[in-house]
């Protein structure tokens, strides 16, 4: 009785310890990001997490949100999207590379990744995931980052 006593003390010891390791990354949602005078962007535009860590997007201006976009998440993973204007975070369970965008600006370029646990496996679907020609070109630097 008393090793099952401790070893139930020991998985939750494990447990408790994996759940304090999980971190949380910030990412600011701009009008202007001001050090690069680029307009709707995401700041930092690339996050890498490690499995299990939260994003948290904080809405520093009004009128952004936080969606994935279709094809440029893991196989599996249920769309995403955040109310407008609201801080909202996301635990990063899949490993995987995860391409989001700010719904009413798309089209202006607004777009970012979370990539969880240096997985590269959905790298070339993720570069497939249809965005408009502004998003893809700030999309490619960070394609480029992740392909080092």
């Amino acid at each position: 009785m008393r090793s099952i006593w401790i070893a139930g003390t020991l998985i939750a010891s494990l447990a408790a310890a994996h759940a304090a390791s999980a971190a949380e990354v910030v990412v600011e949602m701009l009008n202007r990001d001001k050090a690069t005078n680029t307009t709707n962007a995401y700041k930092p535009a690339l996050v890498k997490v490690a499995k299990g860590d939260t994003v948290k997007w904080v809405a520093a201006n009004p009128g952004h949100n936080v969606a994935f976009v279709a094809g440029g998440v893991p196989t599996g993973v249920a769309p995403f999207s955040s109310a407008f204007a609201k801080e909202v975070t996301y635990k990063f369970d899949k490993p995987g590379i995860y391409v989001y965008k700010c719904t009413p600006h798309l089209g202006m370029g607004m777009v970012g990744i979370v990539w969880v646990g240096n997985d590269k496996s959905n790298l070339a679907e993720a570069q497939k995931a249809y965005v408009p020609p502004l998003a893809k070109k700030r999309l490619e630097p960070l394609f480029v980052e992740i392909s080092k």
